[in-house]
């Protein structure tokens, strides 16, 4: 979009804001459209098929007549059918001008929200829906920084904007889109937009490794701090940062975002007690510690006397990871990802087959 904006080409934002049942995309999907055929669409999709196709129409009227359309879509047996959407639910798509999507009080904010993408200071967008029925309505939006200040000064009611900014700071951490709903005639889309997450592996044996290789398939920005020099090999790591030298130091002297994670994989009991102390005096949101039962109770014990305070010693994830059985250092890379992945996203961490047996 700031490509577009540069490049002075109008263009059009459609924005799933509601979904219900069984549909092939979630809340916050983007589709990016232009008013110039050639160029086809930009970017984005919000699942394909004549819903696509329709919203492309939608956004492309608003081009053209400007205000603002909200449609529901009702995904049919028949229309699942011809066009292989998954039938049973519906999608509330909202399309809108650029310029009106993005702007407050006729202020761009899109210069913000493009730092916020790159690791600046996050924000995320809160859009107002009114409720009647299956009828929805656009309602406002106010743009939500971390501190819970609103780049707008008000939804229009006062109870709703008290309601509205803790709503977006509690879903920035997690980085994904929510609806929330806040009484009963109003839901709240919340779309964070901050940088990549980061993760700093406290070690660099075959372990840490593992866990660097299957973070940076999930896009994380990675961090491998180690003392050994034949450990903090960088070419080891490729497309990891490395930093050699003294661990917990190190830990206490980088920055963290909303959006960090920490994992203590060092080679000896008494070096990841260092480092989960110096982990604990961070403002880290998740910490997690590898290895056996005893040594977190031995690990949990050095902290108290330490002064550590009891609410923070029971936030560390020891052992870390997800039971998954497996025992190599890929098993346990993909069982200590998949526990930060689920609370990343609050995921339930239970089989998705779960759901249907209960």
């Amino acid at each position: 979009m700031a490509e577009l904006e540069q490049a002075r080409q109008r263009f059009a934002l459609a924005t799933v804001v509601r979904t219900q049942g069984s549909t092939p995309q979630v809340v916050g999907a983007k589709l990016v459209v232009t008013d110039d055929d050639t160029r086809g669409r930009a970017a984005g999709t919000l699942g394909g098929g004549c819903v696509e196709a329709d919203a492309i129409l939608a956004a492309r009227q608003v081009l053209r007549d400007g205000g603002r359309l909200l449609r529901a879509y009702e995904l049919t047996e028949q229309l699942a059918w011809n066009t292989g959407l998954v039938c049973g639910g519906t999608m509330w798509i909202l399309a809108e001008r650029g310029e009106d999507a993005l702007s407050v009080g006729g202020q761009s904010v899109l210069g913000a929200l493009v730092r916020a993408s790159s690791g600046g200071p996050p924000l995320a967008i809160a859009t107002l829906l009114r409720r009647q029925g299956r009828v929805v309505d656009y309602a406002g939006r106010v743009f939500v920084d971390a501190a819970g200040s609103a780049l707008a000064r008000s939804l229009g009611d006062a109870a709703l904007d008290e309601r509205a900014a803790p709503a977006a700071t509690a879903q920035l951490p997690h980085a994904t889109p929510r609806l929330v709903a806040l009484d009963d005639d109003h839901d709240l889309l919340v779309d964070p937009v901050a940088g990549r997450p980061q993760l700093v592996i406290a070690g660099g044996g075959h372990v840490a490794l593992a866990i660097a290789r299957q973070a940076m398939l999930l896009g994380f920005d990675v961090t491998i701090l180690e003392d050994r020099p034949e450990f903090a090999d960088p070419q080891r790591f490729a497309g990891a940062r490395v930093i050699q030298g003294d661990v917990p130091a190190t830990i206490a002297s980088l920055e963290y975002s909303w959006s960090s994670y920490i994992v203590v994989a060092t080679r000896g009991h008494k070096l990841d007690g260092d480092c989960v102390l110096a982990a604990v005096k961070t403002p880290a949101k998740y910490i997690g510690l590898l290895g056996s039962r005893r040594k977190t109770v031995l690990i949990a014990e050095m902290l108290r006397e330490a002064g550590v305070d009891e609410s923070r010693i029971h936030a560390i994830h020891a052992p870390v990871g997800l039971d998954l059985g497996g025992r190599t250092p890929a098993e346990i890379a993909l069982s200590v990802m998949a526990e930060i992945t689920a609370e990343r996203y609050r995921g339930s961490a239970q089989p998705l087959a779960f759901s249907t047996r209960t």
